[in-house]
């Protein structure tokens, strides 16, 4: 169980190259992937220091939407069921001073479901940190520049961009949707899905650079003891380390006749 989630919110590197924008575009490859039950809850959301309010209700409708609006474009042959709990947030507020001004950043816990076999595909929910992707207006903090409503938008569109290479990713690896539950890595493919591969891959070469270059990391460490937010001296200090603790969160299976 995951006791603590460290969270330092100057993360510049880590998502500079997501690209949440390509909606457009022939979708990633999944199989036989069809969107069933859209679930998202947020039983013990938390929000960090130096932050705009945001409600469990305000993160679920911009989730969903994020969600609808990426996976409703897969229309494959088998359904499958997608649960997200909201754990933590940081809106970053306007009027900070640059050189303590945070960036945005969401925690989410992600399980998937196979209509079917009524089963999980992953037995533990697959944790995803996702930060504001930088651009000319967030590089001075999105709070300067943007609504919470955009904030919160922009967060939950990376956030279901980032669940949608993880799908890929087991896909490759596991099968997780392939008629015959074999890896797809190296299976014949669509040519639109192929051409979205190579821009995925060389996507994931320049967000590693960007990452090992970042000035921040994020910190899960599970032997640590429990706490509250980490106390500061100051707004500067407090945007430098975020400390938020995170509950396993408990995100039940859809019901089949829903």
């Amino acid at each position: 169980m995951l006791r603590l989630f460290a969270l330092i919110v100057a993360l510049t590197g880590l998502t500079a190259c997501t690209n949440p924008d390509d909606i457009d575009d022939a979708p990633a490859y999944l199989g036989n992937f069809h969107f069933g039950h859209n679930v998202v809850v947020a039983p013990n959301i938390t929000k960090g220091p130096t932050s705009r309010d945001a409600t469990k209700e305000e993160w679920i409708e911009a989730m969903k939407a994020a969600m609808d609006e990426r996976f409703g474009r897969y229309e494959g042959t088998k359904l499958y069921h997608m649960g997200i709990s909201v754990e933590g947030y940081v809106l970053a507020l306007p009027g900070i001073p640059l050189v303590a001004s945070p960036k945005s950043a969401l925690i989410i816990r992600v399980t998937a479901w196979d209509d079917a076999a009524n089963a999980k595909l992953n037995a533990e929910p697959e944790q995803v940190t996702i930060v504001e992707s930088i651009s000319g207006s967030t590089v001075l903090g999105s709070g300067l520049t943007q609504s919470k409503e955009v904030q919160m938008e922009n967060l939950s569109r990376n956030a279901a961009k980032l669940i949608e290479k993880w799908l890929v990713r087991m896909n490759d690896q596991e099968g997780w949707f392939e008629d015959d539950g074999k890896p797809a890595k190296g299976k014949p493919r669509p040519e639109a899905s192929v051409a979205v591969d190579a821009a995925e891959a060389s996507e994931e070469v320049t967000e590693g650079s960007a990452a090992a270059e970042a000035d921040a990391v994020v910190v899960d460490d599970p032997t640590l003891p429990d706490t509250t937010e980490a106390e500061t001296d100051s707004a500067a200090a407090a945007a430098e380390a975020a400390t938020v603790v995170l509950d396993e969160p408990e995100v039940a299976p859809p019901s089949g006749d829903e």
